[in-house]
């Protein structure tokens, strides 16, 4: 069907051009021309009369509606899939007529910046498709390569290279879609950078599972005391010397049943997600490791579901960061899902949340903490 539709627009788009071409005065085409940007509606109008002329524009004008109606369509669909990762609700993403209203909004400004001309938005237009088509191109080639289809791969690979380079010389002569593009790219980054820094402190958790080993652990645990490790080698020296920390700085003995807890992010661009623990045991220590896409919000929410699950007052240990600007770890947390953890653990724990009651101050191993801000202050 593709096919199919490919090869009749090229018939279209070939005639058309080679009759428009014969048939009108090159004058015509200029600016101020009665051809200029509806070669085929001055057609109409001079040889088919102008009932038959102004059906020809009305049926043009009903296209484009249905080519605008499918594209919003395509949008609403396309877009929600991806706005979480910018950090908006999940909730709103499914709120079809905000969506509406903004592409709309967006449509009427683009129509008011290039004064509704046809030809001032020819370049701009021309970029967006060449960009589609160019990304596509892209795609099957390497589909292609991927599936060890050679002789299709060098063909749309030679394919890609004829878009690519009429994208950039479209570019290079018009700039005028590649700086909207950017304009985009440039609004999309702030307004998610605010909403992430707003959203900062919530859980971002759909769901927490243990493991059977992990579940064991906990169980075995009598008081439940979780050292934050950030792995590195993972070797036996990161295990020892971290659990030394902990006796030197808490006053932790390994006889106490400590559990080591390890995040990992996969995918910082994801907002929220499923919590997924599973434990370990490595060079005689109890490991929990997890995934996520933050580390502070998700070493709080499992806090949160060990305290409703067991009964029991959690306890996490850090090692409290004393050099760094604030600024870049607030940097770090928006975009790498890391930063300065204890304090937005803390503060995330701390949120008021109407399913669940807070966790108090006096339940975060206060005494640790004020121990190695004693240290800092030496330092």
């Amino acid at each position: 069907m593709l096919t199919t539709a490919a090869l009749i627009m090229s018939v279209f788009l070939i005639t058309s051009s080679f009759t428009t071409t014969v048939l009108i005065p090159a004058g015509e085409f200029a600016e101020g021309g009665s051809a200029n940007g509806r070669a085929l509606a001055y057609l109409a109008h001079l040889y088919l009369g102008d009932w038959f002329g102004t059906a020809y524009d009305l049926s043009t004008i009903a296209i484009l509606w249905f080519a605008g109606a499918s594209a919003l369509a395509g949008l609403l669909n396309i877009v929600p899939r991806y706005l979480p990762r910018y950090g908006m609700a999940p909730d709103w993403t499914r709120a079809n007529r905000p969506m509406v209203l903004v592409f709309t909004a967006i449509a009427f400004l683009i129509t008011f910046v290039f004064d509704a001309e046809v030809e001032a938005q020819g370049g701009a237009y021309a970029t967006g498709v060449l960009a589609l088509i160019l990304s596509a191109a892209v795609a099957v080639t390497l589909s292609a390569w991927t599936m060890r289809r050679l002789q299709a791969a060098a063909f749309f690979g030679f394919v890609t290279l004829i878009f690519g380079y009429a994208t950039v010389a479209n570019i290079i002569e018009r700039p005028d879609g590649l700086v909207i593009a950017l304009l985009f790219v440039l609004a999309i980054v702030v307004i998610s950078l605010i909403s992430r820094a707003t959203r900062s402190t919530e859980l971002r958790v759909t769901h927490i599972s243990l493991d059977d080993c992990a579940g064991r652990f906990i169980n075995e645990a009598g008081e439940l005391y979780l050292i934050a490790n950030e792995p590195h080698t993972r070797d036996a020296k990161e295990y020892v010397d971290k659990a030394r920390e902990a006796w030197e700085l808490h006053r932790l003995r390994t006889s106490e049943g400590l559990l080591f807890l390890e995040v990992t992010i996969p995918d910082a661009s994801e907002f929220a997600g499923e919590l997924r623990v599973t434990g370990e045991e490595r060079h005689g220590f109890r490991i929990l490791r997890m995934q996520s896409t933050t580390v502070a919000n998700s070493i709080a929410a499992l806090l949160l579901h060990l305290r409703d699950r067991t009964g029991k007052t959690p306890n996490v240990y850090f090692h409290w960061a004393a050099e760094g600007n604030p600024i870049g770890a607030l940097l770090r947390y928006l975009v790498f899902g890391g930063g300065d953890v204890p304090p937005l653990t803390r503060r995330s724990s701390a949120r008021p949340n109407p399913t669940r009651p807070a966790v108090p101050s006096s339940t975060w191993a206060d005494r640790g903490l004020r121990s190695r801000l004693r240290g800092i202050r030496r330092g």
